[in-house]
């Protein structure tokens, strides 16, 4: 135990080292700044520009940075459904997979725009080589790109400056982020055992009977791995994702992949603090989302650890719960994967979350509705700072002062779209076809009871938050006739989940950049304050985990409570 738990400290102490380096990295590429990285990347990006028409230097009002978004997302929607409807016309497809269902490819297309990466399919046996790397691995970049591009435009008019202009940021965030952390992190990645091949299926005889033959799936894992996590994507290149060997062979691998998931956002919080001049308030709100992020890894991990009662009492012994873990990475890492999976909004899974005791399944589903411990890439930190400007709003109700955040006043187009964004858009995305799908009998919901009422809202609310793991099940993949209903009533919870916050906060980011700053008096309230940050922290328990809170008490805590009567 003692060990488990030191690996985890571990994993965190490296993640709380890498964050004031890379946010300050990131920090000086959104701001134009001098990188180590600029002979490289100013000539290919000046071509960029070039061919695109676009200008560097045109700044984008928060109606035009929402209009590229959705124009250039609707553009790169258009080039995925074109390879994956054309599959079998397309090269690098071994096994001779055809297309599958316009439904299955709909989602997926949806899924992967949105960065949400929801698979109601398996890889290996439903797209092709060239699909999953040419289209699945290109929505790896931008649709991760946009939505750093979204939280970078947030940040820079919280905070007075213009939003920037989208295309400017999404090149920018590709060629002097992503890609070149990505390109290291493959060759890593490779000499750790993932393969990177265009060979086909390895053929094999089984060690059971040497006349029986199996065929063993592989393909060009290791870099579209490597965006998977990095890029907060998830998607699995296999059906089991990060559980499989050649996804996830060895605990170093494991290691690289949970830093991978967090570096980015966590750092994200810090590139806030350069930006505003504030790093006090930035490491504040850091220690803000690291305690949530800790007692939730602490529920799960104790849970997991104690095992289930109803086994113990069966077994005669006490035992941890195993069931639907791979025993090479064992209950602390998969605890740790789980709880920063659906807290980053990444989705991938070591572990099989459906599997998982009612603890674990209250921590990753209190992650999907909070979405802000640690949140998506760029979204995830414009949501936490959209709590503090309520949090804003609050503290100056209860003093009789009209509430400012970083110098600029808070009045009622903010708080409209504040609260918008954080009380009405995830449950609307959530609870509505969640409601739906239990009272459709067809819908093909394969437990009943807490349990079942979980995998339904966990199924939307990890569309919704752009999310994509899943709880399992629910008849959701081909040929199961529910799939239409799951492929497309999921389409909802992705688009609302996506463009509808997105919009909410570039208006609300332009709105606060137009204010004129208020100089700062004695009487003015502070928010690089312990007591502030305590007081955003009972703002979102009330304001966001309460919204949520009868589900989880008929999900997970119900359950809990049938589990330990012996039910």
């Amino acid at each position: 135990m003692g060990q488990g738990w030191l690996q985890i400290g571990i994993t965190v102490l490296i993640v709380v080292i890498i964050t004031p380096f890379l946010g300050n990295y990131m920090a000086r590429v959104y701001l134009g700044q001098r990188t180590i990285l600029d002979p490289i990347c100013n000539p290919i990006e000046n071509l960029i520009y070039r061919i695109s028409g676009c200008s560097a230097r045109e700044e984008m009002t928060g109606w035009q940075y929402a209009r590229a978004v959705l124009y250039s997302n609707l553009a790169m929607s258009i080039i995925l459904a074109f390879i994956l409807f054309n599959q079998g016309a397309l090269p690098f497809n071994p096994t001779g997979l055809s297309s599958p269902t316009w439904d299955t490819n709909l989602h997926t297309i949806v899924s992967f725009i949105t960065n949400t990466n929801q698979q109601h399919y398996s890889g290996e046996t439903t797209y092709g080589y060239f699909a999953q790397f040419a289209g699945l691995g290109y929505m790896f970049f931008v649709s991760a790109a946009t939505g750093m591009a979204v939280g970078i435009a947030f940040i820079r008019g919280l905070t007075g400056r213009p939003l920037g202009n989208f295309y400017v940021d999404l090149v920018r965030t590709i060629t002097r982020i992503h890609l070149p952390i990505a390109v290291v992190a493959t060759i890593i990645c490779i000499a750790a055992g993932m393969p990177e091949t265009l060979g086909g299926p390895v053929v094999v005889p089984t060690l059971e009977n040497p006349g029986i033959s199996q065929a063993i799936a592989r393909g060009p894992v290791a870099h579209f791995e490597t965006m998977k996590q990095l890029g907060e994507n998830g998607g699995g290149f296999f059906a089991i994702n990060s559980a499989h060997p050649f996804e996830n062979p060895n605990p170093f691998t494991n290691l690289l992949q949970i830093v991978g998931m967090v570096a980015i956002p966590a750092s994200f919080i810090y590139t806030y603090g350069i930006i505003a001049n504030n790093k006090k308030q930035a490491w504040l709100v850091y220690g803000l989302v690291m305690g949530i992020f800790l007692i939730f890894l602490v529920v799960n991990t104790i849970g997991e650890y104690n095992g289930n009662p109803l086994v113990n009492a069966i077994s005669g012994s006490e035992g941890v719960n195993l069931e639907g873990k791979e025993v090479r990475f064992g209950v602390f890492q998969s605890s740790l994967f789980s709880t920063l999976t659906t807290g980053t909004m990444t989705g991938a899974v070591n572990s099989l979350h459906d599997s998982f005791m009612p603890t674990g399944g209250f921590v990753t589903l209190g992650n999907l509705f909070l979405q802000i411990v640690w949140g998506g890439q760029g979204t995830g930190a414009a949501y936490l700072f959209t709590y503090l400007i309520l949090a804003v709003f609050v503290t100056g109700l209860m003093v009789g002062r009209t509430p400012e955040f970083l110098g600029r006043k808070i009045e009622k187009r903010e708080v409209v779209l504040a609260s918008f964004l954080l009380l009405l858009v995830h449950p609307i995305a959530v609870l509505i076809p969640g409601a739906i799908a239990l009272s459709l009998p067809a819908a093909g919901i394969a437990n009943p009871g807490f349990h079942g009422l979980t995998q339904v809202i966990y199924e939307y609310a990890s569309a919704a938050a752009n999310n994509g793991s899943g709880f399992e099940g629910l008849l959701d993949s081909q040929p199961a006739p529910s799939a239409l209903w799951w492929n497309l009533s999921t389409c909802f919870s992705l688009l609302v989940g996506r463009y509808v916050p997105i919009i909410c906060l570039l208006l609300l980011a332009d709105s606060m950049s137009r204010k004129q700053a208020v100089p700062m008096t004695a009487g003015t309230l502070r928010t690089d304050t312990g007591l502030f940050t305590g007081v955003t922290a009972g703002v979102i328990l009330i304001l966001g985990a309460l919204t949520f809170f009868p589900i989880l008490a008929l999900g997970p805590i119900a359950e809990a409570f049938q589990i330990a009567r012996g039910g």
